[in-house]
């Protein structure tokens, strides 16, 4: 399995992971077979988001939210939208439906989203955000960093939409640092997850894509080189917190 190079920690990072080979040949191929895969297991993304939890659930992201400054009446742009699990209680917070845009790739993500009414849903990459110059006060994203083709060029586009002054606020797993800890996760995320998956999922390709999910937090680039990258792309302040040492929240904020 491939890991980050610790000697690159602090560098500049495009692919988040090497390719991964067991799923795909090359990393021009990483793109549409992770498509493929959101698109024909989105039917049962929230069942097995319930299941995974580990902290990660639906009274962690609300909390996150309004612990990053999210605030009634901002204007709310959340990439790598998904089902909207962030979505919507982006929505809830600032308190109007239409405030909050969705961004994601996939089609069948997009189709199965839960939203409430008023959500604006565009379908889109973060590397290419199809939406106009700073449109927005807090931009969100929630467990999909491992999925950008090229985060440097994703980071620039969130410095490019957000206002003078706006926060971005990233969710993400982190592999924990102790040795233990990390074979017992990677037990969960690699084993039980998708036995469980083969079980209650609707979708064949369910199981595989919860056991790509681990190898992606496994190989994932260094939380300093991420936070290296999102000050090269013009933010400051740029901070990352963790809860129970596998939960990071990664916050920045445009310059006024």
């Amino acid at each position: 399995m491939p890991t980050p190079d610790h000697e690159a920690q602090n560098e500049i990072v495009h692919a988040p992971h090497p390719p991964l080979t067991e799923y795909y040949p090359r990393e021009a191929d990483r793109r549409d077979w992770v498509g493929a895969q959101f698109d024909q297991t989105a039917p049962d993304y929230d069942r097995m988001e319930t299941i995974l939890g580990i902290g990660t659930g639906s009274s962690y992201r609300r909390r996150t939210l309004l612990l990053a400054g999210l605030k009634p009446g901002m204007r709310v742009l959340d990439v790598g939208m998904g089902t909207g699990l962030v979505a919507r209680h982006a929505a809830d917070i600032v308190g109007d439906p239409r405030l909050v845009t969705g961004v994601d790739p996939s089609p069948g993500m997009i189709q199965s989203a839960k939203l409430p009414a008023g959500v604006t849903v565009i379908e889109g990459r973060a590397e290419q955000i199809p939406l106009p110059d700073g449109g927005f006060d807090f931009l969100s994203m929630g467990y999909a960093l491992r999925h950008i083709s090229d985060l440097s060029v994703a980071f620039t586009e969130f410095h490019r939409v957000l206002k003078p002054g706006g926060r971005v606020c990233i969710l993400e797993i982190t592999p924990p640092k102790g040795r233990i800890m990390s074979v017992l996760l990677k037990g969960y995320f690699r084993n039980v997850v998708p036995g469980l998956a083969r079980l209650v999922a609707k979708d064949k390709h369910t199981s595989q894509l919860w056991r790509y999910y681990w190898d992606t937090i496994e190989a994932c680039a260094a939380p300093e080189a991420v936070m290296t990258t999102l000050a090269a792309a013009g933010f400051i302040n740029v901070q990352r917190h963790i809860d129970i040492g596998i939960c990071s929240v990664y916050l920045a904020d445009k310059p006024v």
